[in-house]
């Protein structure tokens, strides 16, 4: 199989009449690469309009009415050249975006916290590793947010840690000092990310969720108070 993003499509191809296409060069993309692949070779392109999900080389070989049969360079250049299709919208927005490869407009990327190696995760939450926090466990403020059900029945903890159950946080949150960073936890490293938020949107800056939880603090041999 074969994934051909934005060059070949099924019974057509990628247009190349913006963002420094090239009629030329997608003519050769496509017939001394893409079909010099086995006619079983499934095509899977990047989108189709119709609803198709996957067609192969022998059939576009054959039947793509843009470049397939025995069309040839000028056969193809010609047809991409006349098609004048409109232009996607917000295209005078894209391009220049797509140009400064997601740069801010000031080319300063964001400032990344000094306080420790914080990451920010696939789903855009502030982490920080729980080796990490162990070996720095007298610069941080550890804020472990179970409920009380969960300490009577778990009673393993980080020592010092502060516990303030997740339900009770906002009216409590004037108890978590300001004058270290804050590191969040619960058991599985879930509901910690939402007393990370509380405490951000209350004026908190440097907060980081321990990845993982109390359940990967263990796993990884890290000493727990009882």
């Amino acid at each position: 199989m074969v994934f051909t993003g934005d060059s070949l499509l099924i019974r057509g191809c990628g247009r190349t009449d913006f963002q420094q296409g090239s009629a030329a060069q997608l003519f050769h993309s496509i017939k001394d690469r893409l079909f010099a692949l086995p006619d079983d070779c499934i095509v899977y392109p990047s989108h189709d309009y119709s609803g198709r999900t996957a067609s192969m080389i022998g059939e576009e070989k054959e039947h793509n009415p843009r470049i397939g049969g025995y069309a040839n360079e000028n056969d193809f250049v010609g047809y991409m050249e006349n098609m004048e299709l409109p232009h996607p919208k917000k295209l005078d927005i894209a391009v220049p975006a797509n140009l400064k490869a997601g740069r801010p407009e000031d080319d300063q990327l964001p400032k990344q916290p000094d306080w420790g190696p914080v990451v920010i995760s696939y789903s855009g939450v502030t982490e920080i590793s729980p080796q990490w926090v162990a070996s720095h466990r007298a610069e941080l403020h550890i804020l472990d947010v179970r409920t009380a059900v969960e300490t009577a029945e778990e009673s393993a903890r980080i020592q010092d840690a502060q516990l303030i159950p997740i339900n009770e946080l906002r009216d409590r949150i004037n108890e978590v000092p300001k004058n270290k960073p804050v590191v969040t936890i619960c058991r599985a490293g879930k509901r910690s990310v939402l007393a990370l938020n509380i405490l951000r949107d209350a004026g908190w800056h440097k907060v980081a969720n321990i990845s993982g939880g109390l359940l990967r603090w263990q796993d990884e041999g890290l000493p727990v108070h009882t």
